[in-house]
């Protein structure tokens, strides 16, 4: 059966890469004992995908993946189990039974939105929710991508959906999955470039609050978070349809 399961990512586990978050939850899953299903062939895998990978350094309370399982117990004590063998910064919040139409979490992915705060020592004297109006009101906003072939300008103000200051920082909501990818600090650095600063690369603490498919691709308002499909295991045991 298909599972989505959302996760943390914070504290020391910010440093950990992708890949090596790959393994670290192959181990995790063993050290469970849940019944995972792996490929079939001749070196069978667990089959894991994670929805949209965090960048080095960055924190997340949103952070999804899709496994199948054989079978599961009911979500709450598959989370605790989870849990119970979870490194400090790893931690399990939601385990769903997704029905099979169902697309995986990394096809899904249309937008995730972030909390940016400035960290001590750096732009003391800017408030930067001061400027925000400003920023987006501009036609276009381009920066400078480097390819395979060189470097290209693009303008990114499309993939911005919501750009504002609160008590906490700065709120952003981009665009996000396999066509257009807007990270966080692009933004940033393009504000920086605004405001006529320089980018400080550690002078923001990037947090992700959540990830989100898209209804209909036309309107960001059918924005909703990956967590949103799917259901709870209510019983004491499912099992896999063959």
């Amino acid at each position: 059966m298909k599972v989505r399961i959302k996760f943390t990512k914070t504290g020391p586990m910010q440093y950990v890469g992708h890949l090596d978050l790959l393994r670290y939850f192959q181990k995790a899953f063993r050290r469970a004992g849940v019944d995972i299903a792996y490929s079939s062939g001749y070196r069978p895998h667990q089959i894991v995908s994670f929805a949209s990978p965090l960048g080095i350094g960055l924190t997340s309370e949103g952070e999804y993946m899709d496994a199948q399982f054989v079978t599961v117990d009911d979500s709450q004590t598959m989370i605790d189990r989870l849990n119970a063998v979870m490194a400090e910064g790893i931690r399990i919040t939601q385990f769903l039974v997704l029905d099979e139409k169902e697309r995986n979490a990394m096809a899904s992915v249309a937008g995730a939105d972030y909390r940016v705060t400035v960290r001590q020592g750096y732009y003391e004297l800017v408030d930067f929710s001061d400027f925000c109006g400003e920023f987006l009101r501009q036609d276009a906003i381009f920066v400078t991508k480097k390819t395979k072939k060189g470097e290209k300008d693009e303008d990114i103000r499309p993939y911005i959906y919501e750009m504002r200051g609160t008590a906490e920082g700065l709120y952003l909501l981009l665009c996000a999955g396999s066509s257009h990818n807007l990270k966080p600090e692009t933004v940033m650095e393009a504000f920086c470039a605004f405001l006529h600063m320089p980018y400080e690369t550690f002078g923001f603490r990037i947090h992700r609050l959540d990830t989100y498919l898209q209804d209909d691709p036309d309107d960001i308002t059918t924005l909703r978070p990956l967590g949103a499909v799917g259901h709870e295991a209510k019983t004491d045991h499912y099992e896999t349809k063959e």
